[in-house]
């Protein structure tokens, strides 16, 4: 079928075509001209044509740009709103905790800042609390916008020791501010309470999980040199189908990265039919 808007050109071409076979074959002087008017109009149509082709495609483009910006902002706007409802769910557990009587003797601390608070004390990211509450809210949140989710979990230590004294943990304020450094802002970033991180990477696949982590990676052996990170990645929907299955998923890697004795970054497996 031919575009209508390059109906004009295309007749006035075909008439140039006829009128240039007549005077080829009758040697008269103005159907040559004819040909030429019409070779002339049909040119002028096909630039026309040319040019609001040319301006609909940068309109095209300026709103595929668009409504990507638009994707990213709705899915930093979701991360926010995730975070802070997971806020809101520690903070209510945490009330109900502290209107419980304590038993004698037991303390409130803990790596993960204790309490009431949902950050890491030490290195100023979010808490396991906060992470389990987290991770639970996004799977569901992909799973209802059918995007992927990539979880990795992370152990960074300075030496890795010999057989008998075992490896030495990594500088923990260091990996956290490589992982705030490379990080995006809908992307959430967890010190465990066994000293290990853990990242959530919203619409992220398994390459891009992958990419980002050796980003980091390398800005912490640029930091700080001599430690060694192992990262273990699961994503949903790849590897798991809910935050129980994923982060089980994201061990599993985590511990065949770790029988390395140098970096490593080890995807889940997916699983079995």
């Amino acid at each position: 079928m031919i575009d209508r808007r390059a109906l004009p050109g295309f007749a006035a071409g075909l008439g140039g075509l006829a009128f240039s076979v007549l005077g080829l074959l009758t040697q008269q002087l103005w159907l040559v001209a004819a040909a030429g008017f019409c070779a002339l109009v049909a040119g002028l149509f096909t630039l026309g044509l040319a040019d609001r082709l040319r301006r609909t495609t940068d309109d095209a483009d300026g709103q595929r740009a668009r409504a990507m910006d638009l994707a990213r902002e709705s899915n930093e706007m979701a991360a926010r709103a995730a975070k802070f409802e997971a806020e809101a769910i520690v903070a209510r557990n945490s009330l109900a905790d502290a209107q419980r009587p304590i038993p004698v003797g037991v303390g409130t601390g803990s790596v993960g800042g204790g309490g009431r608070s949902v950050t890491d004390t030490e290195t100023g990211l979010f808490n396991e609390q906060f992470f389990m509450v987290t991770l639970e809210k996004r799977v569901s949140a992909a799973r209802r916008g059918l995007r992927p989710l990539a979880v990795v979990l992370i152990d960074v230590v300075g030496d890795l020791g010999d057989g008998a004294s075992g490896p030495r943990p990594g500088d923990a304020k260091a990996v956290a501010g490589a992982l705030l450094e490379t990080l995006r802002d809908a992307d959430t970033a967890c010190r465990l309470d066994n000293h290990q991180f853990a990242v959530i990477l919203e619409d992220t696949p398994e390459n891009g999980a992958v990419w980002t982590i050796e980003r980091v990676r390398r800005r912490l052996a640029d930091q700080q040199s001599g430690q060694t990170m192992w990262a273990g990645v699961a994503c949903y929907p790849a590897h798991a189908f809910d935050s129980t299955q994923i982060l089980g998923q994201a061990q599993i890697a985590l511990n065949s990265a770790k029988d390395w004795r140098q970096d490593r970054i080890e995807v889940a497996s997916a699983p079995d039919d």
